[in-house]
């Protein structure tokens, strides 16, 4: 798989360039063979898988539990709140990155959370909606600026505070 790898201030990370990503932190794989993304960034209706980036994953730490409100064959819309994950450092909702019919969570996270850390581009991903993504996906590079905007936010934020830190 090829990545790009981001560096920043504290944090690195490697991302899919095949990838879709979301301003909140989620990507899109395509699942099936009818899920596809062109040369010019335009997807395809089919299976896409969603996880978290490893941004996300920094941020909400080692995912304890996934409580989800919807269940397969129910109709999402991107932006809508799936449930809620828990994480060591964190508690999150958790949103639709994709519009379609739900078709599940991963069933692996059950027995082995911590996949969303450890191998969060492949094995750990959160769920599958059949339909398309979001309109507001970007590309890999799109994903690198959005995420070096955020994090020089956060280090002002930090900065601006009366106790430094």
């Amino acid at each position: 798989m090829e990545t790009i790898r981001f560096r920043h201030a504290h944090f690195s990370a490697r991302f899919p360039v095949a990838y879709r990503y979301t301003p909140a932190h989620y990507w899109l794989a395509p699942a099936d063979s009818a899920a596809t993304i062109d040369a010019s960034g335009r997807c395809t209706t089919g299976l896409w898988r969603v996880g978290f980036t490893k941004f996300a994953t920094r941020m909400l730490g080692e995912l304890v539990d996934m409580t989800l409100d919807v269940g397969a064959g129910d109709a999402v819309e991107a932006g809508q709140r799936l449930g809620a994950v828990e994480g060591f450092k964190a508690v999150s909702d958790l949103y639709s990155a994709a519009e379609g019919t739900f078709s599940g969570s991963n069933p692996a996270l059950s027995t082995e959370a911590c996949l969303t850390h450890s191998d969060p581009y492949v094995a750990g991903w959160l769920y599958q909606v059949e339909g398309s993504p979001g309109d507001e996906t970007l590309d890999v590079h799109g994903y690198v600026a959005l995420l070096t905007a955020t994090i020089d936010r956060l280090q002002a934020s930090r900065y601006d505070r009366p106790d430094g830190g």
